[in-house]
């Protein structure tokens, strides 16, 4: 038996912030040379009141509804998200009750950004194929603009928030339990933490211990450690040495060569990086998705929205051999590949 993703559903909060908007706020930003770089002309963001697990219930209510699964199917939960309800309990058991799953089931979070729909699959599959879970649950959703300062324009209009909900069961889909999910490749290099940071976001650097400081860079940037920093440069420069050789050791291990491979589904950082992973590559641009213009960089949840906007519109079909990657805040990378079933969902 394999672990296989059935259906992929997503949610986008109602709030809307475009480009032009955060124009308004700074009246020499160069708005199109901004739009084209990032690639990404509005995103959709969380109100105050609202919080990952919130779109998290409202995309699994969704999925589990359109795919006609019961509750009680479901035998464990995993929930990966940056930005919990709370630093405990985990969100995954807030998560449960929510959505009336089972008490016997387990549940944990993972916490990890960009990278965490490919480690999240790993653990899924692992869980699946070893038996402890027939039917589960994968849900990511992050809203990184509650780390955003407004006056910080190099990542106001980068990331958005959403949520994206993945079914996974155990299936015998090829009839030779020929897996449709892997193999995995990983990387980590923890010297590039502080390149990707909210400094107080935890307990090294307690928030309510320290007050709230501001400070504007050279580039007219304001932020303050309670807010997430990007070291961009350096950001893109792990990208484009990493990402490419990621993909390479995959189709090694995997014995495959990217003439296999259906399409290319990468992390929705910006356009910059994809543009350059993508010429790297050598792909032609419809069998490198790129989804990101109206919702920005949704962190977690941008590979699985990609996945099912992609076969929405008919770029990925279904029975299509994907490949996954995954790379950002850590820094923290991660490749697999993917066999979608022959009957993966599509509007």
């Amino acid at each position: 038996m394999a672990a296989v993703i059935d259906a992929i559903e997503y949610m986008l909060p109602a709030r809307t912030e475009s480009i032009e908007e955060i124009a308004a706020r700074f009246p020499n930003w160069p708005l199109e040379k901004i739009a084209e770089k990032t690639g990404i002309r509005a995103r959709h963001v969380a109100s105050d009141d609202e919080c990952a697990s919130d779109f998290g219930v409202t995309a699994a209510r969704d999925l589990l509804a359109r795919t006609g699964t019961d509750v009680s199917d479901i035998d464990y939960l995993i929930f990966c998200t940056q930005t919990p309800d709370y630093l405990a309990p985990t969100t995954a058991c807030l998560v449960q009750q929510r959505l009336g799953l089972p008490t016997h089931i387990g549940a944990l979070d993972i916490n990890l950004g960009c990278s965490g729909y490919i480690y999240a699959l790993g653990v899924a599959k692992a869980l699946i194929e070893t038996g402890q879970s027939k039917k589960l649950l994968l849900i990511t959703a992050d809203t990184y603009s509650k780390f955003v300062n407004p006056g910080d324009k190099s990542v106001r209009a980068l990331f958005g928030d959403a949520a994206a909900a993945t079914l996974m069961s155990a299936s015998d889909v090829h009839g030779d339990g020929a897996e449709a999910i892997g193999p995995f490749v990983y990387g980590t290099d923890g010297s590039g933490a502080q390149d990707l940071i909210v400094p107080n976001s935890g307990l090294r650097n307690r928030a309510v211990d320290r007050p709230v400081e501001e400070y504007t860079d050279r580039h007219g940037n304001t932020r303050s450690d309670h807010n997430i920093y990007m070291n961009g440069r350096a950001v893109i420069e792990f990208t484009l040495r990493e990402v490419p050789k990621a993909i390479d050791a995959l189709c090694d291990k995997a014995g495959v060569s990217l003439d296999d491979i259906d399409a290319v589904v990468p992390h929705q950082a910006s356009a910059t990086v994809l543009e350059g992973i993508r010429k790297k590559l050598d792909l032609p641009a419809e069998r490198f998705v790129v989804c990101m213009e109206d919702i920005g960089n949704t962190v977690s949840c941008s590979i699985p929205i990609a996945i099912k906007r992609a076969a929405d519109k008919g770029q990925i079909k279904p029975g299509a051999l994907l490949l996954l990657v995954g790379f950002g805040v850590g820094l923290s990378w991660g490749a697999t590949l993917v066999r979608l079933p022959a009957d993966f969902p599509a509007d």
